[in-house]
């Protein structure tokens, strides 16, 4: 596993503070933020999105947490465009 830099890190939230503005809202729920963030996480780093994830989606018990942890394991295996940062 290895972990963000601090650039990447740097540049994933101007990415999603980019796309907030650009979408012309005075008001953004924090539902909608919470969920660029998750999927900034989930590409950045699995430690941090499992960790954010659990918080943010309340899992009710292990058997949720445990299909979110397959979805991510799934997802990895599926080829990623790294040229661009998630948003």
């Amino acid at each position: 596993h290895s972990f963000p830099t601090r650039r990447s890190s740097d540049l994933a939230v101007d990415q999603i503070e980019r796309d907030l503005i650009d979408s012309g809202e005075k008001e953004v729920p924090a539902t909608l933020v919470g969920e660029r963030v998750m999927r900034v996480l989930r590409k950045l780093d699995d430690i941090a999105y499992v960790r954010f994830a659990s918080v943010y989606r309340s899992f009710r018990d292990l058997d949720e947490f445990r299909a979110e942890l397959e979805k991510l394991a799934e997802d990895k295996d599926r080829p990623v465009d790294s040229t661009r940062v998630p948003s």
